[in-house]
């Protein structure tokens, strides 16, 4: 999961789990929400299955190989759709400096997921990770000195209640694994807001395919902490996660074409139903009370949010139209 773009969700295959996108105001488009929601569904098992597949591979190969074949075959697969139609121009920026850290950001919260799924069960990653969005949220009234107000303020306060429930702390700490798995998610929040302020100067496939190439450098120097030889089928599924992911987030992208974003969203976080259930057939792992009663907190206080902000934007664009209307 998380491999490329991260709030503004280009139009292009990226591989993505942070929360779900702003394509649904996006023009030009036939809406078909049945098929939209199709697609969607099957974004999330492609996701799931990428990420099943990750934690298999860490268990066998070092973190750092796994990262590298799958960012490597997520950049063969953006270039062989993004190059063709754009050029090498589309490396063309500005802004090296934001692209390459933005990518390292990335390439460390990467790091961090995929370390805790070595750690822990696959859905309470998966789970931990949700919480993105919130953190992003967080960053955005920090930092952006965006406006919190009453009820966005106790919605993050539920959802960060919530991830504190998945991450189960016992008697002493919490565990390596939810450590791991709340930087990647801290991480992944900060990469979201700041790729907002990138969008005004930078097209999306700019911003994707610097992503891409960033994060497969990144990557390749952790080729020096461990190599081993796969064999052929494990060769296979090294670059399969990263195909598997694009090929995802072209029909998650698709969806949101197809369908109003908040109509498609919610099976978005089906996702972690795919991840339970993959943990529990591919390892035995059975989800814990806490596990399922915070994920729900979290899932719950993410739709809120978004669907909050969707309704705040419909009413903002609205405003000048129905003003102009009356002129």
């Amino acid at each position: 999961m998380n491999d490329l773009a991260d709030d503004e969700r280009p139009a292009v295959p990226s591989i993505s789990v942070a929360g779900p996108a702003d394509l649904g105001h996006m023009t030009g488009r036939t809406e078909d929400v049945p098929r939209g929601i199709l697609l969607m569904v099957t974004a999330t098992v492609l996701f799931a299955a990428a990420s099943a597949a990750s934690k298999w591979l860490v268990g066998v190969y070092p973190v750092g190989e796994v990262l590298f074949l799958r960012s490597l075959s997520s950049f063969i697969t953006g270039a062989a759709v993004i190059l063709p139609i754009t050029g090498l121009s589309v490396f063309a920026t500005r802004r090296p400096r934001d692209h390459l850290a933005r990518g390292l950001s990335q390439s460390i919260s990467q790091l961090c997921l995929l370390i805790a799924f070595s750690l822990m069960p696959l859905a309470g990653a998966v789970a931990i990770n949700f919480s993105a969005p919130l953190f992003a949220a967080l960053v955005s009234i920090v930092w952006l000195k965006e406006p919190a107000g009453y009820v966005r303020g106790g919605a993050l306060l539920v959802g960060f209640f919530g991830v504190l429930i998945v991450t189960d702390p016992g008697a002493n700490s919490l565990t390596l694994g939810a450590l791991f798995a709340l930087t990647n998610a801290v991480m992944y929040g900060t990469v979201t807001v700041a790729v907002r302020g990138m969008t005004r100067t930078e097209s999306a496939n700019t911003l994707v395919i610097w992503q891409l190439a960033v994060l497969t450098f990144f990557h390749s120097f952790l080729l020096f902490f461990g190599w081993r030889w796969p064999t052929p089928l494990d060769a296979a599924m090294l670059f399969g996660t990263g195909f598997t992911n694009a090929i995802g987030q072209w029909l998650w992208t698709k969806s949101l074409h197809l369908a109003p974003a908040p109509a498609v969203t919610p099976f978005y976080y089906l996702m972690l139903v795919w991840a339970v259930l993959f943990g529990f057939v591919i390892w035995g792992e059975v989800p814990s009370i806490s596990l399922l009663i915070g994920s729900s907190i979290v899932v719950a206080t993410g739709l809120f949010l978004f669907m909050r902000e969707a309704r705040l934007q419909r009413a903002l664009r609205r405003g000048p139209a129905e003003r102009a209307g009356a002129g």
